[in-house]
């Protein structure tokens, strides 16, 4: 039984980790969006590798020229809004149905209110998704299938808590595949949940199959964490949710080089605020601000996102928001949309071993006059990074969706 990604050019066959049925050894395929002419080691989201799904040196030398000449912030646009039309118009998902009355429905349903806080992502994707066009009632019709229930209330709900959200998930795993046959039939990998907190992985350490098999939408998603495979899972955006438009100051009146303001709890936040605390272009602050945050983002041409406790952090959002080009330090960031947005484009991804030579860099891109295309592209992408209720064509429900359509499989026996 082959299951295969059947909307997008680029296949890579791996086994599935685990099979449908414990029982019946299948011939099963899982198809990572990675092109079939690199390996995984040869994978660098900053290359063009993924324009059109084929090899940048299968193509002639005038198309390479065009990609690499070419500012764009998609990978390839035409392709990108020609499936984002198909998937709002075919793409289907099943929601496993929970009662009011039901003693968990605090979990398994979505928020009343609206989302806030730094998890807010994960409500904000599961409320607007349950009043969506997407939603089927009718299992038979679907592509995908969302397991709903919310890592993120689980976590503070007393009867579970963090000790107990492993054996919650590891029996309403065992509930539903007794209950309907979906589950079962193909080990999971058309079923998708939703985790913005990092509380969300280790919560899998029971039910392994959700963990290799179903895809995990996540804030934290990382190359280098075992349970995330790439291109299997996507990132979910951590995104502060704000009102209004977003400011978009003239970059010639950013006066500040780059700025950091955050906790230092992580060995590379470490290093940056010992390498450039006293300096006056590059401003590294921890504790509490003297201006606003906002300011200060305002004030700056770079915003610097630095891994703390894990690798993603609502800064990237908040850059984009605020019209300031990201500076991405960390090593295994899986970036969000990075199958669509092309983030050489709008963003500086540097490695930590990159921090002493940061100013350099940073400069060397001002002296080059990359930094105005990269400011332009920030306020053309940054609508990509935003929730809206009701969602907005192109926002960040949107894309996420379109991720998942990107990851739908179509199930045929052999």
């Amino acid at each position: 039984m082959p299951l295969h990604f059947s909307n997008h050019p680029f296949s890579f066959p791996l086994p599935l980790l685990f099979p449908p049925h414990p029982t019946l050894i299948l011939s099963s395929t899982i198809m990572l969006l990675t092109p079939p002419c690199l390996t995984l080691s040869d994978w660098d989201m900053n290359s063009d590798h993924k324009v059109n799904g084929v090899c940048p040196f299968h193509r002639s030398s005038a198309q390479r020229g065009n990609i690499e000449n070419n500012n764009d912030v998609f990978h390839d646009r035409d392709i990108f809004l020609e499936d984002y039309k198909e998937m709002n118009r075919s793409l289907k998902i099943y929601v496993y149905p929970h009662r009011e009355d039901d003693p968990f429905a605090n979990v398994l349903l979505p928020l009343e209110s609206e989302p806030d806080g730094n998890y807010a992502s994960e409500s904000y994707l599961k409320k607007t998704l349950m009043k969506s066009h997407f939603i089927t009632i009718e299992p038979t019709e679907a592509d995908l299938f969302f397991l709903p229930f919310s890592i993120a209330r689980l976590r503070h709900d007393r009867r579970v808590g963090v000790g107990g959200i492993q054996d919650f998930i590891r029996d309403y795993i065992q509930n539903i595949s007794h209950k309907y046959p979906y589950w079962n039939r193909t080990g999971g990998a058309d079923h998708f949940y939703v985790a913005c907190h990092s509380i969300g992985r280790p919560a899998m350490n029971k039910t392994p199959d959700v963990k290799f098999n179903a895809i995990q939408v996540v804030c934290s998603s990382s190359y280098f964490l075992t349970g995330c495979i790439a291109h299997k899972d996507t990132c979910l955006p951590q995104i502060w949710p704000r009102k209004g438009n977003p400011p978009s100051l003239d970059s010639s009146k950013r006066k500040r080089l780059a700025f950091f303001a955050g906790g230092v709890n992580s060995p590379v936040r470490v290093k940056l605020l010992q390498t450039w605390k006293n300096d006056s272009e590059i401003f590294v602050h921890h504790g509490r601000l003297k201006t606003t945050y906002a300011d200060e983002l305002l004030g700056s041409k770079f915003c610097l996102h630095v891994k703390g406790i894990e690798v993603n952090t609502a800064r990237i959002g908040d850059s984009l928001y605020y019209g300031c080009v990201p500076v991405i330090i960390e090593n295994y960031y899986d970036l969000p949309f990075a199958d669509v947005l092309n983030w050489k484009r709008f963003s500086v991804v540097v490695t930590t071993s990159d921090i002493p030579l940061l100013k350099k860099i940073l400069n060397d891109i001002i002296s080059s006059d990359k930094y105005l295309m990269l400011q332009k592209n920030v306020l053309k992408v940054r609508k990509h990074f935003q929730w809206h209720s009701p969602p907005h064509d192109f926002d960040a429900f949107y894309m996420v969706m379109y991720e998942l359509w990107l990851r739908q499989s179509s199930i045929k026996v052999s």
